[in-house]
């Protein structure tokens, strides 16, 4: 059985919807939570098949407040990438996996937003995403894409909203198994929110239904790139250091 680190942020954004699907094909996960304990991040984690970033809600990788965790982060991810094992960055994630690849960030005010993806090349994700795709962000700053990552989709204005990075790995800036409970979870968690959040939820929970759907055919590229259902190879050695 495949096993996924996923590093949380706040206790309110979590993998979402993404849990049945791992769930549904015996891949378990494994929650890191910085925030709950002092900020420690493995330098490594070898006995993880893939990592997965989280999104932030207000914290930054260029701008304040800036993640307090970032630079334990961005050397785990150098870890993964190194081992040619998969790294999924979502919302913050797909920074820090940018930035770890080599790329960079850009500052950005808090945003929520409800809009769309069009996707930019027919055989994203093995041909598996949809050409237009509700897209939820959250999030402060914005990926700058490292050399050699590829763009899958792009938002309306033109910016990434799925890139990937190597053979394995992706940066989504949307949350593609958001759930409209954690947007309002964040605004509660944090004093720091953005602008008229109640509209921005109406358009959540409307878009609901269609990006639940969409998710179906994305997981199923994720889990093709990523190879997580293939047998897993224990030639790694060592342990969780």
């Amino acid at each position: 059985m495949r096993t996924v680190y996923a590093v949380q942020h706040s206790e309110a954004e979590f993998l979402g919807l993404i849990e049945d699907h791992l769930e549904g094909r015996d891949i378990r996960f494994h929650y890191l939570r910085p925030f709950a304990n002092r900020g420690w991040v493995p330098p490594r984690a070898v006995d993880y098949d893939a990592l997965i970033l989280l999104g932030g809600g207000p914290w930054g990788a260029v701008s304040e407040p800036l993640l307090p965790s970032l630079e334990r982060e961005l050397r785990l991810a150098r870890s993964f990438l190194a081992d040619r094992r998969p790294v999924i960055g979502i919302g913050l994630g797909a920074q820090i996996l940018s930035l770890a690849a080599g790329g960079k960030a850009e500052a950005a005010a808090l945003g929520f937003t409800v809009g769309r993806a069009r996707r930019l090349a027919d055989d994203a994700l093995n041909g598996h995403l949809p050409a237009s795709y509700p897209l939820v962000t959250y999030m402060r700053d914005r990926p700058l894409l490292p050399e050699g990552a590829r763009l899958l989709a792009a938002d309306e204005q033109g910016r990434p909203a799925l890139f990937q990075v190597g053979d394995n790995c992706l940066g989504f800036t949307g949350h593609p198994g958001i759930k409209s409970g954690m947007i309002e979870d964040l605004v509660m968690e944090f004093a720091d929110a953005p602008e008229d959040v109640g509209a921005g939820l109406t358009q959540l929970r409307a878009a609901q239904p269609e990006l639940a759907s969409a998710l179906s055919g994305i997981m199923v590229g994720v889990i093709q790139l990523t190879r997580l259902m293939r047998p897993r190879d224990d030639k790694r050695a060592g342990g969780n250091k």
